[in-house]
């Protein structure tokens, strides 16, 4: 048997598996829904409920091993939602009569 047929067979079996793939995680998971919601939330202001839901779709991502970009974009999204969260507490502190006094 010539070697180019075992050329055209792993071309033909990687192309399946990737074909596999593309056609597994185009479908919504409930990572993708739960990171839909937690958008929302955020943009309504919301961001207590945004952070919950951006961990509940983190611990769904982990799950999967298919999903390393939408890992990194949680995770980015974490550390800015507890960016607005410490901005958030610092303007909450405000001067009166030569003394810190949170409101």
């Amino acid at each position: 048997m010539p070697v180019y047929y075992f050329i055209y067979l792993i071309i033909l079996f990687s192309s399946s598996v990737l074909l596999i793939r593309y056609f597994i995680l185009r479908k919504k998971s409930s990572a993708m829904l739960l990171f839909i919601r937690a958008i929302k939330s955020e943009n309504n202001g919301n961001y207590r409920e945004a952070v919950i839901a951006y961990e509940n779709a983190l611990f769904e991502v982990r799950k999967s091993k298919f999903h390393g970009y939408l890992k990194n974009k949680i995770v980015e999204k974490l550390r800015l939602m507890q960016t607005i969260e410490t901005y958030k507490n610092d303007l909450d502190f405000i001067r009166k009569d030569n003394s810190w006094i949170n409101s």
